[in-house]
């Protein structure tokens, strides 16, 4: 196996995660992000802001650029900010252009909300100028050539409690029929390590895939699941949705070999529910 340089712009969580499962197969990862303490050791810390071009000098020159920085609002500032600003300084400001680029977007590109199933094909008409901005940078990274598009659905897992924690204040969603679409942290990371293995290994890798498990839910089915696992006597109904009602099809991903670490939520909440409660 060769070993990479990889650059990951906005090394958060997922980055984080994913940092630490590629230093451990050997590639030399490099991370960057404004405020570098909590980055485990194993990754080369780089601390820059994608937003200040002035910050994004002397980087290393790598194979893979992985951008998976996250807004830090819903404004449409923010957004172009983050997504479209951000990808285009750092990109202009590596010394050469990488062999491939990674691009981490999420299913807000979409505009269904009738419960259809979607999948890479399917339009994305976005109603939410947050989805129509993501869409936009989606296209410019793609316009780069040899990219990847990785469309994540809700990501939840370590330190993403919210859902939890709303169920143990007392609280289910509603009655009305609302799909839920989740991803873990560790399967976000999964992915990526996944894809650019399958790179290493001269293997086809396609320009867009949809990350998503495999049980498209009704969200009222997830947080009465998670009340009876929590022994919580709920006391109100509320609407708790994100986005419009839709299932995610991640067969062009399992295709590609990649396998799930939790492919429900009941598996990734079970460990969540372990570990700390």
């Amino acid at each position: 196996m060769i070993k990479l340089r990889i650059l990951i712009a906005g090394c958060g969580d997922v980055g984080s995660a994913l940092g630490v499962t590629l230093a451990t197969q050997g590639h030399h990862v490099f991370g960057l992000r404004r405020t570098i303490n909590q980055l485990p050791d194993c990754i080369h810390a780089i601390s820059a802001d994608l937003s200040d071009k002035d910050t994004l000098s002397d980087l290393p020159d790598v194979d893979i650029l992985i951008y998976c920085a996250a807004t830090t609002g819903r404004s449409e500032n923010a957004y172009q900010q983050a997504y479209v600003d951000g990808f285009n300084n750092i990109y202009d400001a590596l010394p050469q252009q990488p062999k491939h680029l990674f691009f981490t977007s999420s299913t807000s590109v979409y505009g269904q909300h009738q419960h259809e199933w979607i999948d890479e094909q399917s339009p994305t008409e976005s109603e939410q100028v947050s989805g129509q901005i993501m869409r936009q940078a989606e296209l410019a990274v793609l316009e780069k050539g040899n990219a990847t598009v990785v469309r994540f659905s809700g990501i939840y897992g370590p330190g993403r409690n919210h859902l939890i924690d709303r169920v143990k204040g007392g609280s289910v969603a509603r009655e009305d029929f609302h799909y839920s679409n989740r991803i873990h942290r560790d399967d976000c990371a999964g992915v990526l390590a996944h894809l650019i293995q399958r790179i290493n290994e001269n293997k086809p890798v396609d320009t867009l895939y949809l990350a998503s498990d495999l049980n498209p839910t009704p969200i009222r089915e997830i947080t009465v699941w998670l009340a009876e696992q929590l022994g919580i006597e709920t006391t109100q109904a509320v609407e708790i949705r994100r986005g419009g009602s839709k299932r995610c099809n991640s067969q062009r991903l399992q295709e590609s070999g990649y396998r799930f670490l939790y492919p429900d939520y009941k598996a990734g909440f079970a460990l969540a529910l372990s570990e700390q409660y």
